[in-house]
């Protein structure tokens, strides 16, 4: 009886250990992915080395690149800060969301803002215990006086604004400003900072909030995040927004020297002697030391990753929030139809999850990120019903699955008025777009054929066109189901 016994705990001892050994091994095989994302400010997506298309020198993001996925023809819908961001963070289209111009002064009065009850991805991932991270710009909350007595907000429109916790969005940790486009002093305001607490930094926006990003991920400190928790970080650097000319001289001098005409090929850069052919002339040097001063410290936050351990099991998503012709068409930046404005660097990793690869057919929309971020992190039934974006998880990881067969864009809405009937509105597929553009009270249809003709200097829309026959009711189909009071002419 009593080895009756004795053979009884040995077993029941053994059972439980074998029990707490799979318990342990299926947790580290569920373990949730950490998220990390990195934004860029007006960065087109064109202008990185691995596209071969323009002479810009982004080494360390060449190198990730190649152990990622690639959308060649990811777009920002609304090519525009905020409703980009606003789109990024609610998954909706900025009729929807309400944030369907840029957040300033005078758009304050329209309640355009992020709303403080939206379901962010970050609201979800909080709820799930995460341990989330806000690093640099935001510019979603509209500015109320007395204004924050900061350069941006002392002229006619005022731009910057704290964000009080309750508007966070679930983000513990917040080193973050509204807008401020000083790079070279930029401002910021910490996690337990009041409204009239931010402080100035003597160092370059992006390497500053590198530093921050490596912090945060080493929990220095042990306060940044919960060390035995999953973690989002964001990381939003302003340039290559303007001022251009605020990058440090390092990085100019790599490109100083380059002739002009190297610089100067593509065919819709207005002529020497004009505006905005000198302005580009001008200012492009700038515009690709600011990049790759962005992408050295892109490879020091994906070095920290790796170096923390961190890297197996972390997604990682590499961005922009809009373009930039910076002269081409004679645009001065973005807000508008054209390529260089709508299409922005997308390159996605998960070690040993998602196929790298270059997929130059999938039309990616920035409200489709939400849902599909959310499914590869195992959280799918947490998304919310009412999202605009789709998920395409399963395509991202194997290349295999239904994908999108247009991208919806729209923009340049006028906000001091709040009509909403203004602007842009248009589709684009991988070869063609069809937008219908209203300027000055007028509206004309203009057709490209992106194939033929990749820099849009002919419009070739005619209402007989078969493109136009196609595309027309997707466009309309498009209006009405985000709600949309934009009105097509004939």
């Amino acid at each position: 009886m009593k080895n009756y016994t004795i053979k009884k705990t040995l077993f029941l001892l053994a059972v439980t250990l074998i029990g707490s050994l799979t318990h342990a091994q299926t947790n580290a095989n569920t373990k949730k992915p950490n998220l990390l994302i990195i934004i860029a400010d007006q960065w087109r997506g064109q202008a990185v080395g691995f596209e071969g298309k323009e002479p810009v020198k982004t080494p360390h993001i060449d190198k990730f690149a190649k152990e990622s996925l690639i959308l060649d023809q990811m777009v920002s819908n609304y090519p525009v800060c905020s409703p980009a961001r606003a789109m990024l963070m609610t998954g909706k289209y900025p009729i929807k969301n309400k944030v369907y111009s840029n957040v300033n002064s005078s758009s304050a009065p329209f309640g355009i803002e992020l709303q403080k009850d939206a379901v962010c991805w970050s609201d979800i991932l909080k709820a799930k215990g995460y341990s989330n991270g806000y690093i640099g710009k935001w510019h979603l909350d509209s500015p109320y006086k007395p204004y924050i007595p900061t350069s941006n907000n002392i002229g006619p429109v005022a731009w910057n604004e704290w964000a009080s916790p309750d508007r966070r969005h679930g983000f513990d940790y917040w080193y973050a400003y509204g807008t401020y486009d000083e790079h070279n002093k930029p401002m910021y305001w910490d996690t337990n900072a009041a409204r009239d607490d931010f402080h100035y930094v003597n160092q370059w926006g992006p390497i500053h909030e590198a530093d921050k990003a490596l912090a945060f991920m080493k929990n220095e400190g042990g306060k940044l995040r919960k060390s035995d928790a999953p973690f989002s970080l964001v990381v939003s650097m302003n340039p290559p927004h303007s001022q251009y000319e605020t990058v440090p001289e390092n990085y100019y001098n790599l490109y100083k020297d380059i002739p002009l005409d190297k610089l100067i090929k593509d065919a819709n850069i207005p002529p020497a002697g004009t505006e905005s052919g000198d302005q580009y002339r001008h200012d492009i040097r700038y515009y690709y030391a600011n990049i790759t001063g962005v992408d050295e410290q892109i490879g020091r936050i994906l070095q920290g990753l790796k170096d923390q351990k961190l890297d197996d099991n972390t997604i990682v998503l590499i961005t922009a929030d809009h373009g930039n012709c910076l002269g081409k068409h004679d645009e001065v930046s973005k807000n508008n139809i054209f390529e260089e404005s709508l299409r922005i660097p997308f390159i996605l990793y998960w070690k040993g999850h998602i196929m790298a690869r270059k997929d130059k057919q999938f039309l990616g929309s920035i409200p489709d990120i939400y849902p599909t971020l959310l499914e590869l992190m195992g959280l799918k039934n947490e998304t919310p019903k009412d999202l605009d974006g789709t998920s395409y998880a399963q395509y991202f990881l194997d290349g295999k699955g239904p994908v999108p067969s247009e991208q919806f864009i729209l923009g340049a809405i006028i906000s001091n008025n709040a009509k909403i009937n203004t602007g842009f509105r248009g589709i684009r597929t991988k070869d063609y777009k069809l937008a219908y553009v209203k300027k000055k009270q007028k509206g004309e249809f203009v057709l490209y054929d992106l194939k033929a003709d990749p820099f849009e200097m002919k419009n070739i829309y005619k209402p007989d066109n078969k493109m136009v026959k196609k595309l027309k009711p997707v466009l309309e189909h498009w209006l009405q189901k985000t709600n949309d009071g934009f009105t097509l002419g004939k």
